[in-house]
């Protein structure tokens, strides 16, 4: 296997740079350059090229194999963050037999491939760096830190308990089977099932916050709706004008609400139109209000009739609050009384939603887990009949495994990896 190095940290001038070189070679090549500290223990070294000229001097760390993060012997130079000093370096390493430019995600595979690291891990690695907003760090932080796959871990070794039991009841056919092996079985099954299925319940709220939820603001023409959008992202992201029907389209504004990231849609004012363009708006404005988790209706004057049915978690406010005077249903964007209020309310209602547990947060997962619930869910089905079908029970059971490994990672899904490593930077 080659050794791979790579810049570990953003290019671009900083204070110190980290590259990494990674691979059975790894202390050889690197010893090139300068004399190694002791593995686990840091040194500062006088980093020469071939042509023993001075690099840097860089401060040193080296992992052997099964302590580091590719699992493989690993080499860091913490050098001084200029641009031409990173350059050189890189360009000595190139230099050395057996020593490539990493491509992207390969120290993350590479960890995945020596059991550093499981699929999901992997994936939630990915999340983790991509994180905006603290809901999204701390999601991918309890998959990093391994409890999805521990969840994993206890499913598998249930259903094969499971099978281990059926298929002792096929091999034994002709002696007298204990009648409690079926209710061990059906009690196996049942368990996996509500936990799987628990989780997916989770998980459809879990991928919200890494995709972010939608809150739509719903409402006649010129009754505020892009000065409440404006106030919001305090910017100025819809035109706003006193001509009923400005908004045509929908605008999407992003921001962080308390830790979680929230896309806030300013749709077009709901009316009878005979304009073509304005009907195409309001036809938009109705669809995004159908798919937000949050709408917030603006009305004119209490009481009056909603454009769409509310659901719970919607949220009603009068229009035009500087107008009105105090009142604590009445929002104004224009001066930003009640905005505070209306935020927090919406934060509190999405904290409500959001898990604090084990989820599976990517669509393969829910996927993988989904058809493991409908298999188990045949097995349940078929060990209520008298006699019991051992065979086809087994084989539901085999179904609902194989989903499992696929959705751990222990099966052949080389599709998938390409997938998830081509999004990794190189140093990673």
């Amino acid at each position: 296997m080659d050794t791979i190095f790579a810049q570990a940290t953003a290019t671009g001038r900083a204070g110190v740079s980290v590259i990494r070189v990674s691979g059975p070679q790894a202390f050889d090549i690197a010893s090139v350059f300068c004399d190694l500290p002791d593995v686990g223990r840091t040194g500062l070294r006088a980093v020469r090229g071939c042509d023993g000229a001075l690099i840097d001097r860089a401060v040193v760390l080296c992992f052997e194999n099964g302590a580091s993060f590719t699992g493989e012997r690993v080499v860091e130079f913490q050098v001084h963050g200029g641009l031409a000093t990173v350059a050189r370096l890189l360009s000595e390493l190139s230099a050395q037999k057996g020593c490539r430019l990493a491509g992207p995600g390969e120290f993350t595979r590479r960890a995945l491939e020596n059991g550093q690291l499981d699929l999901n891990q992997v994936e939630a690695l990915s999340d983790l760096i991509d994180a905006e907003t603290e809901s999204q760090r701390q999601q991918a932080i309890r998959v990093l830190d391994g409890s999805f796959g521990d969840a994993g871990e206890r499913w598998r070794g249930k259903l094969l308990r499971a099978v281990a039991l059926l298929e002792a009841s096929i091999d034994f056919s002709d002696e007298e089977i204990p009648d409690d092996l079926s209710i061990e079985v059906i009690q196996l099954v049942e368990e996996t099932h509500a936990s799987i299925s628990a989780i997916l319940e989770r998980s459809t709220v879990a991928a919200k916050i890494r995709t972010g939820f939608t809150v739509a603001i719903i409402g006649a023409p010129n009754v505020g709706k892009s000065t409440l959008l404006n106030s919001i992202v305090g910017r100025q992201a819809a035109i706003t004008s006193d001509v009923a029907g400005t908004t045509r389209d929908v605008i999407e504004c992003r921001v962080d609400l308390q830790g979680l990231a929230v896309s806030f849609l300013d749709t077009a004012g709901l009316r009878d139109s005979k304009d073509e363009i304005e009907k195409l708006g309001i036809s938009k404005a109705y669809e995004m209000a159908d798919v937000a988790d949050i709408r917030v209706f603006l009305i004119e004057e209490e009481g009056e009739p909603l454009p769409i049915t509310m659901r719970d978690g919607d949220i009603v406010r009068l229009n035009k609050g500087d107008e009105r005077g105090f009142d604590f249903e009445a929002i104004s964007g224009k001066t930003g009384q009640g905005v505070s209020e209306l935020l927090n309310l919406i934060a509190e209602r999405l904290a409500v939603k959001t898990p604090t547990d084990v989820v599976a947060i990517r669509e393969r997962q829910i996927t993988g887990l989904r058809s493991a619930e409908s298999f188990l869910a045949r097995v349940l089905a078929l060990v209520q009949s008298d006699p019991l079908p051992f065979e086809l029970a087994s084989q539901e059971l085999y179904f609902a495994l194989s989903e499992l490994d696929f959705v751990f990672g222990r099966i052949d899904i080389e599709s998938v990896l390409d997938e998830i490593f081509s999004s990794f930077c190189l140093g990673k």
